[in-house]
C-alpha cells in the first residue's frame, strides 16, 4: 500500500501493515495475525493472483484486489483464485472503506458457523451437531472449538489456551483443566474412523478439520 492509503485506513482504526513485494507480503502474513489482505495484481516479484492463493490455501480470510488491471479477463482471473472483492484504480476511498467492512462482516459471519458436512457448529445460538445428531457441548468446549477452528492448522499451545480461556465471570481455567475439555471433546466430536484434533505432546493442540 502506498503511503496516502495506509495513513487513511489507520485513521479509520485499521492497524495496516504494509508490503511493497510478495515476498515481503509473506513475511507478514505468516508473523502478524491478519484479518483482511489489499493486494494488487502487478506486484515486483510476480502476479498477485498466486499470492491470493496462498493466502487462501493458508488461511480463509478476505481479499481485496486493488488494481491498475481493468480488463474483464483480469477481473475474472482475480476471482477465479479465490478474491473476495476486485476494485480497479482509480477509485473512490470512501467506496473502498464500504467495501472493506462488508467483507470483514462476511467473514465475521462466517467465523460464527462451522460446517464440514458432519459436524456442524453454530457458535451465536451455540448449537451443535454431529452426523445430524444434536450435539452437548459446554461454554468452555465452545470456547475451545472456536479458537481451535479459527486457527485451522496453527499449533494452539497450551500457555495461549490458558491465555484465552477466560470465562464471563473472569475464573481462570488451569491447565489441567484444559486438558481435560479437549479429551471430553474428542469423545463428543471423533471416532476411530473421524478426527480433528491433533495433540503435540508438550506444546499444545492443533485443529486439522474432518479426516
Amino acid at each position: 500500500l502506498n503511503l496516502g492509503l495506509t495513513c487513511d485506513l489507520e485513521l479509520e482504526n485499521y492497524r495496516v501493515c504494509s508490503a511493497l513485494t510478495i515476498a515481503q507480503g509473506r513475511r507478514i502474513f505468516r508473523k502478524e495475525k491478519i484479518d483482511l489482505v489489499l493486494l494488487d495484481r502487478s506486484l515486483p516479484d510476480g502476479d498477485g493472483i498466486l499470492f491470493c492463493r496462498e493466502i487462501k490455501k493458508e488461511r480463509n480470510i478476505p481479499v481485496i484486489f486493488l488494481t491498475a488491471r481493468d480488463m474483464e479477463e483480469d477481473e475474472i482471473a482475480g476471482f477465479d483464485c479465490g478474491a473476495d472483492d476486485y476494485i480497479t484504480k482509480p477509485f473512490k476511498v470512501p467506496i473502498l472503506h464500504r467495501r472493506i467492512q462488508a467483507a470483514l462482516r462476511r467473514a465475521e459471519a462466517e467465523e460464527l458457523c462451522y460446517d464440514d458436512g458432519h459436524l456442524v457448529i453454530d457458535f451465536k445460538r451455540l448449537t451443535a451437531a454431529l452426523g445430524g445428531k444434536s450435539l452437548a457441548l459446554t461454554p468452555t468446549e465452545y470456547r475451545l472449538l472456536r479458537l481451535l477452528i479459527a486457527n485451522e492448522k496453527t499449533v494452539m499451545t497450551k500457555r495461549l489456551l490458558l491465555e484465552k480461556l477466560w470465562d464471563s465471570n473472569g475464573s481462570f481455567v488451569d491447565e489441567h483443566a484444559v486438558a481435560v475439555n479437549i479429551n471430553r471433546l474428542r469423545k463428543k466430536i471423533e471416532s476411530g474412523e473421524n478426527t480433528y484434533i491433533k495433540t503435540l505432546y508438550g506444546v499444545g493442540y492443533q485443529w486439522n478439520g474432518y479426516c
